[in-house]
């Protein structure tokens, strides 16, 4: 879908919804005993791993964590609750994606246990810092010492001067990142624990205090945790950054889903965003009496994919609204105009309760401020 619109990225890792694909598939064959397990973000970069002279098997993770509820539960219940809110997206029913959700920990689990030595490859944006602090917080869980556990972690790649992420590398080029990687020590697993703590806390306080910390040791973490804060509404137009990105550009002449979504990817340090999302993001700015955008007809919006026509939606003009338009300026506020219920991690967003991002002052905002 990604390249039909022309995106840059050939990964499929960020542009389609990993649990309802690993719930369409087979299961996969636990690593046999001294196998090594890989596990990386998407399948894009699993496949690739697969074509490496490296052996072993392959886990990707496969959870777009930027979307949605991640709450401070225990894993069975958060399992649970990611399972709901993906089904409730269109990408399967919850069985069956907890089903996979629940085979992709037990995996994971069960390499630890048997001492076998499992490779973490996650690069530098937001998506996949959070399943690397997912992963380490597992590992903290489990108490089985990360004997044979490595990471290999980059953000860019030599030759490739607008890299963005594993999915897009050759298995030569994977396999040339074997000798950078390095042992996930105690410490680390720690630092990751307490990341992912504070990334499923209610309140985003929390997030701030850890970034107070020397995250130095995990190196693009302390960038894709404050990029996870913008996207708490802006303390001057109750817009994400991710919702601003989408309607900027409509402002200025591109107009169909498929341009919003190449032109919001031009704008971010670390790409991360799936189309499918953008779909979703658009969707709900169209949404409600006070919309900010609709159809260059009038017509109300169309259901986004996966439950709408992936290309009919990603070719159909849209426009700015009055009130999408002075939000963009500054004069109204998205969320008073619509209303808000969404997760940033594990703050849930309500009417009643919205931190906001002065994008500014670089500081998260409350009531009363």
């Amino acid at each position: 879908m990604a390249r039909v619109l022309g995106c840059a990225c050939d990964s499929l890792d960020h542009c389609t919804c990993g649990a309802a694909y690993l719930a369409r598939r087979g299961e996969d064959l636990p690593p046999r005993a001294g196998e090594i397990l890989h596990v990386t973000n998407g399948e894009s970069s699993g496949n690739t791993l697969r074509q490496t002279s490296l052996g072993g098997a392959v886990l990707p993770w496969q959870d777009v964590l930027t979307e949605g509820p991640v709450p401070a539960l225990p894993p069975r219940e958060l399992r649970a609750a990611r399972a709901r809110f993906l089904s409730t997206c269109g990408w399967g029913s919850a069985p069956a994606i907890l089903d996979t959700l629940e085979r992709r920990d037990r995996l994971f689990e069960q390499a630890l246990r048997d001492g076998r030595h499992v490779v973490l490859w996650f690069e530098h944006d937001v998506y996949d810092q959070l399943q690397l602090l997912q992963l380490l917080a597992h590992v903290a869980e489990l108490d089985v010492g990360p004997e044979r556990l490595d990471l290999i972690s980059v953000g860019s790649f030599p030759g490739k001067p607008g890299f963005q992420g594993l999915g897009e590398l050759t298995a030569a080029e994977l396999e040339s990142l074997w000798p950078v990687r390095r042992v996930v020590t105690p410490e680390l697993v720690s630092l990751g624990a307490r990341g992912w703590a504070a990334v499923c806390a209610p309140q985003p306080s929390a997030l701030e205090s850890f970034l107070e910390e020397d995250t130095a040791p995990l190196p693009f973490l302390a960038a894709a945790l404050q990029r996870l804060l913008e996207q708490l509404p802006d303390a001057r137009d109750g817009l994400s950054r991710s919702e601003r990105q989408l309607l900027e550009p409509l402002a200025v002449g591109a107009s169909t889903p498929g341009q919003l979504f190449v032109e919001s990817q031009r704008r971010e340090e670390a790409p991360f965003d799936g189309d499918a999302w953008v779909w979703r993001r658009l969707a709900e700015l169209g949404s409600g009496g006070r919309p900010l955008l609709t159809r260059e007809n009038g017509a109300p919006i169309a259901a986004p994919p996966p439950r709408g026509d992936p290309r009919a939606f990603a070719t159909t003009p849209l426009i700015l609204t009055d009130d999408g338009r002075d939000v963009l300026a500054g004069e109204a506020d998205r969320v008073q105009l619509l209303g808000i219920d969404r997760w940033v991690g594990g703050i849930h967003l309500r009417d009643d309760h919205v931190p906001r991002w002065d994008r500014v002052a670089g500081r998260v905002v409350v009531s009363g401020e």
